[in-house]
């Protein structure tokens, strides 16, 4: 219970360090407080609390008095390492992330996002207006990917394909993984121009330029054609039901009959289980907050993908850890 009430001071600790590139500064060996504080020009003693604090928290060991080293957990807040979540740690205690979660209680209310009142846009639109957050909004969600990219080729039928879309793939991170896996796949990936901003770099160095088209759109507005299978990852999250339809419906509207639409999302179960994956029921409430979709049941999307022109067929779970599974859908 402590490390609940206490958890959002951990979040602001975890943060600001980030922030600071403590984890990088570390390194692989070890620094003290002092050399730390001298680096970045920081309050000595501040510093020092700080690192004891992300002790406390068990990312830092102090192997003397003021002096420390990473932890397997810290390594991980390391940029450049193997599985390194960084991106995704300073994206999600950056400021902008967290202010909606002061006026949860207002979204609890009112069932709207709290987003749109602080920043006075809605989260996208601020992402537009911001280019370095956007781009570091697109590492984020390419880290995010990375566990299930590398599980998703393995736990579908891509080889009967010829052309994969990724609608709102971002870097392209998961499009690559498949394509490496299945070489004669083509593939076609749409995103807004914010969302292809590194898609061009990742591509090339996945040695797959030539293998992908890149389209930029809106897909509230239209999905592009050719393609015999589509991809969602992480889109339908995102919306309330009105605007994942109207998603849905444009992909609806280019597939050919014989096509097939994956979704790839976490299912929530129709109740809590004993033993939950707690951070799906708080990406809920973060999708609540900030951009105003929402994590759904299979009957959702069992919906959502009447609405939109398909009928559900398959749910596949991913493998643990990753809490995904991949909805397959066929034109209705």
């Amino acid at each position: 219970m402590s490390r609940l009430v206490l958890g959002q001071m951990a979040t602001q600790a975890l943060g600001t360090a980030v922030r600071f590139d403590v984890f990088d500064r570390i390194g692989s060996g070890e620094l003290t407080a002092d050399a730390l504080a001298a680096s970045l020009g920081t309050h000595p003693q501040a510093t020092l609390r700080l690192l004891r604090a992300l002790a406390g928290l068990q990312l830092l060991s102090e192997t003397e008095p003021g002096l420390f080293r990473t932890t397997a957990a810290g390594d991980f807040l390391r940029t450049g390492t193997a599985g390194s979540m960084a991106a995704m740690a300073r994206m999600f205690t950056d400021p902008v992330m967290l202010r909606g979660w002061d006026l949860l209680d207002e979204s609890v209310r009112t069932g709207g996002t709290t987003f749109d009142t602080v920043f006075g846009t809605d989260f996208f639109g601020h992402l537009k207006e911001h280019p370095e957050l956007s781009a570091a909004f697109n590492e984020a969600m390419s880290q995010g990917t990375r566990l299930t990219a590398g599980t998703v080729p393995h736990h579908y039928d891509f080889g009967r394909f010829s052309t994969l879309v990724d609608i709102g793939g971002g870097d392209g991170t998961l499009l690559a993984s498949i394509l490496r896996e299945h070489p004669k796949l083509q593939g076609i990936l749409f995103d807004t121009a914010e969302g292809l901003a590194q898609a061009p770099r990742r591509l090339a160095d996945e040695g797959l330029t030539g293998r992908v088209a890149l389209e930029t759109g809106d897909f509230f507005a239209s999905a592009p054609a050719g393609g015999d299978l589509y991809l969602l990852k992480s889109i339908i999250h995102d919306w309330d039901d009105e605007r994942c339809a109207a998603i849905l419906r444009r992909i609806r509207d280019v597939i050919p009959a014989h096509g097939s639409l994956l979704i790839v999302e976490p299912v929530l179960p129709a109740t809590v289980p004993a033993d939950p994956p707690g951070g799906v029921y708080l990406s809920d409430l973060n999708m609540l907050v900030n951009v105003g979709g929402r994590e759904r049941t299979a009957d959702d999307f069992a919906s959502l993908c009447t609405a939109g022109g398909f009928v559900l067929r398959s749910l596949t779970p991913l493998p643990a850890p990753n809490i995904f599974q991949i909805i397959e859908a066929s034109p209705d």
